[in-house]
C-alpha cells in the first residue's frame, strides 16, 4: 500500500512537472511572439503605403516638370506660327460673316420715328375724343335720355350707340357683352339719381372701347429669314487677304503691333480696312498729284537703302516753316493726302513674298529749323499724322532716326514721348543732335546711299563703296589713288565739319617725271560746296595724292571714293 501511494504521488509529481514544463513556457512565446507580430503587421502597411505614395509621387512630379518645360519654353518661331494660324482663322470667320464691310445706314430708326409720330397723332386724337366725351353739354343730353327710358339698351343716345356699336356687332367678345349688361343693370337700378346712371354709362363706354394700338402689326418686322452670305473679298496694300504668303507677312505685322494678342490684332485690322475705305486709299494711289507736289517732294522723299537693304524715307520738318504751303488747314490736309499717297506707293513696292524679305522702311526725320513748340496747331497736326501712320501702317518702320534735333526737343521727348508714341515705336527711335547727326546716319546707312544734304556723297561718279577716314586734330592726312597709264581718274570727297585745307597732285612713278598740281591748296569752309569732286587724265602710270590739313582742335571725318576709266575722257 505504501508502495502504491508512493507511486501515485510520484505520478502526480511527474504530471505536475510535465504540466509546468508544457504550460509555463507556452504563454511566454505567445506573448513574446504574438505581440511583435501584431505590431509588425500593423506597421508594415503604414510603411508600404508611405513608400507606395512616395514612389507614385516621384514619377508624377517628373512628368509634370517635363510637361511644364514643354509649355513654358516654346521657341519664338512656334509662338509666332501658332498665333498666325489663330489669327488667320479669325480673319477667315470675319470674311465669311462680312464683318469688314461697314454696316448699312440705320433705316429702321427712320421707320420707328415715323411710327412714333403716328402713335403720337393717334394719342392726340384719343385725348381729344375723351375731352369731347367729358363735355358738360353732352353729359346733360345723356342724363335726359336716360331718365326718360328705363331700359338704356333699347333707347341709347346717339353718341353712346356710336361708342357701343362695336360691342353689339362683335358678339364673340363675351367680356364686352357682360360689361354692357352690368352697366344696364346699374342704370335701371339707379332711377332716383340720374347722375349715377351717367357715371355708370361713362364707365361702360370707357371699358367697352377696344384699344386701337393692339391692332398694330409688329411681329412682321422680326420674322426675317437670313439669306446665305458669300465670303467677303478684302485687299490691303494691294494684297488680297488669305490668298498667299504675302498675306501672312502683312498679318504678322498686325500681330507684332499688338504683341501677338490675336483679338486685338483683328480689331486693328478691321479698323485699318475701314479707314482705307473711308479715305478711298485705293483710288488715292491712282490719282494724279496736284500742283503742290513739287513743293511737297522737298519735304518727304525716298532715297537709297540702309546697310540691310531697307528703303530709306527722309522727312524735313524745317519745310513746315513755309507759310505759303502751310498757312491753313486746307493745305495741311492736302499735304497729308499726298503723304499717304507716297506711303501707299512705297508700301506697294515692297516685297511681301516671305517674312524674311525687306518689307519695312528706315525713316530719317530732319529737325533742322523745325517749328518751335509755340506753333501748337502745327504740332497737333504732326501728331495726328504720326498716329494715323502708326495705326494703319503697323510695323513698317524698322528704325526711325531723328537728326539735327534741337536742344529743347530732347527734354520734351523724354517728358511727353510716352504720350505721343507707343513703347514699341519708341524702342526703334534714335535721337541725335547737329554734331552727331552724320555719324548716326552712317551707323545705319552707307555714305554712298545718303543724300548730300544729310552728309553723304553725290553719287555722280558711282564707282566703289565709300571709304571713311579720321583726320586727327592739328594733323595732315593723305589719300593715294593709283592711276594706270592712259586712264582717267575721277574722285569725290567730303570732310564732315569742313574747316580744313584741301589739295591734290599727280605723282608719276617714272623717274625724271614731274609732279603735276591738280588742285591748289585751298580752305574748305562750312559755306563751301560740301562735296569736292576732281578728275585727272594720266598719260603715264602714277598716283593722285590728296592732302587734308586739319589745324583745328577737333577731329574730322573724311569720306571719299574714286573711279578709273581706261582710255576715256570726262
Amino acid at each position: 500500500m505504501a508502495q502504491e501511494e508512493a507511486q501515485k504521488s510520484a505520478d502526480v509529481v511527474a504530471v505536475a512537472t510535465t504540466d509546468k514544463e508544457v504550460t509555463v513556457p507556452a504563454p511566454v512565446p505567445e506573448k513574446e511572439v504574438t505581440a511583435p507580430v501584431a505590431s509588425e503587421e500593423k506597421a508594415v502597411p503604414e510603411k508600404e503605403t508611405s513608400e507606395a505614395e512616395a514612389e507614385k509621387s516621384v514619377p508624377v512630379k517628373e512628368e509634370e516638370t517635363v510637361v511644364a518645360e514643354k509649355v513654358i519654353a516654346p521657341s519664338p518661331e512656334e509662338l509666332e506660327k501658332k498665333a498666325l494660324e489663330e489669327f488667320k482663322e479669325l480673319v477667315r470667320e470675319a470674311l465669311n460673316k462680312r464683318e469688314f464691310t461697314p454696316p448699312a445706314p440705320p433705316v429702321k430708326e427712320e421707320k420707328t420715328e415715323e411710327k412714333k409720330a403716328a402713335e403720337e397723332t393717334k394719342g392726340e386724337e384719343k385725348t381729344e375724343e375723351k375731352k369731347e366725351e367729358e363735355k358738360p353739354e353732352e353729359a346733360v343730353k345723356v342724363e335726359e335720355k336716360s331718365s326718360d327710358d328705363v331700359a338704356p339698351e333699347e333707347t341709347k343716345p346717339e353718341e353712346k350707340s356710336e361708342a357701343a356699336a362695336p360691342a353689339e356687332t362683335k358678339s364673340e367678345e363675351k367680356e364686352v357683352v357682360q360689361a354692357t349688361v352690368t352697366t344696364t343693370e346699374k342704370a335701371s337700378g339707379a332711377e332716383e339719381d340720374g347722375t349715377k346712371t351717367v357715371e355708370a354709362i361713362e364707365e361702360s363706354i370707357v371699358s367697352v372701347t377696344p384699344p386701337e394700338s393692339s391692332a398694330a402689326p409688329v411681329v412682321v418686322e422680326t420674322t426675317v429669314v437670313a439669306e446665305p452670305i458669300e465670303p467677303e473679298e478684302v485687299s490691303i496694300y494691294g494684297v488680297p487677304l488669305l490668298e498667299d504668303e504675302r498675306s501672312d507677312t502683312i498679318l504678322l505685322k498686325f500681330l507684332r503691333a499688338r504683341d501677338f494678342k490675336v483679338k486685338e490684332a483683328l480689331t486693328m485690322l478691321k479698323n485699318t480696312v475701314q479707314w482705307r475705305k473711308e479715305n478711298k486709299i485705293d483710288e488715292l494711289v491712282e490719282a494724279e498729284a496736284g500742283e503742290e507736289a513739287s513743293e511737297f517732294e522737298k519735304m518727304v522723299f525716298a532715297h537709297g537703302v540702309d546697310k540691310e537693304g531697307h528703303v530709306v524715307i527722309y522727312s524735313s520738318y524745317g519745310e513746315f516753316q513755309n507759310k505759303e504751303i502751310f498757312s491753313d488747314k486746307e493745305k495741311l490736309n492736302k499735304f497729308l493726302n499726298w503723304r499717304i499717297q507716297l506711303q501707299e506707293k512705297c508700301v506697294r513696292a515692297l516685297d511681301f513674298s516671305s517674312p524674311d524679305a525687306k518689307s519695312s522702311f528706315v525713316f530719317v526725320s530732319d529737325f533742322r529749323n523745325a517749328p518751335g513748340l509755340g506753333k501748337r496747331a502745327l504740332w497737333q497736326f504732326i501728331r495726328r499724322a504720326v498716329k494715323q501712320f502708326e495705326d494703319n501702317y503697323p510695323e513698317f518702320a524698322t528704325r526711325e532716326l531723328f537728326i539735327n534735333v534741337p536742344w529743347w526737343y530732347i527734354p520734351y521727348y523724354k517728358t511727353f514721348g510716352s504720350i505721343i508714341t507707343s513703347p514699341r515705336t519708341r524702342s526703334k527711335m534714335v535721337l541725335a543732335g547737329p554734331s552727331k547727326s552724320a555719324d548716326t546716319i552712317f551707323k545705319y546707312i552707307a555714305p554712298e546711299q545718303v543724300p548730300v544734304k544729310y552728309g553723304g556723297l553725290s553719287n555722280e561718279i558711282g564707282g566703289d563703296s565709300v571709304t571713311e577716314a579720321i583726320v586727327k586734330p592739328a594733323a595732315k592726312y593723305t589719300i593715294e589713288l593709283p592711276a594706270s597709264e592712259a586712264c582717267t581718274l575721277s574722285w569725290e570727297l567730303r570732310v564732315l565739319g569742313a574747316d580744313v585745307t584741301y589739295g591734290a597732285q599727280f605723282e608719276p612713278t617714272t623717274e625724271g617725271s614731274y609732279d603735276v598740281i591738280v588742285s591748289k591748296n585751298r580752305k574748305i569752309g562750312l559755306t563751301d560746296e560740301p562735296v569736292i569732286t576732281g578728275s585727272f587724265k594720266a598719260g603715264e602710270p602714277g598716283k593722285i595724292v590728296i592732302t587734308i590739313d586739319n589745324q583745328t582742335s577737333k577731329k574730322k571725318k573724311v569720306l571719299y571714293r574714286f573711279k578709273t576709266q581706261p582710255g576715256s575722257d570726262l
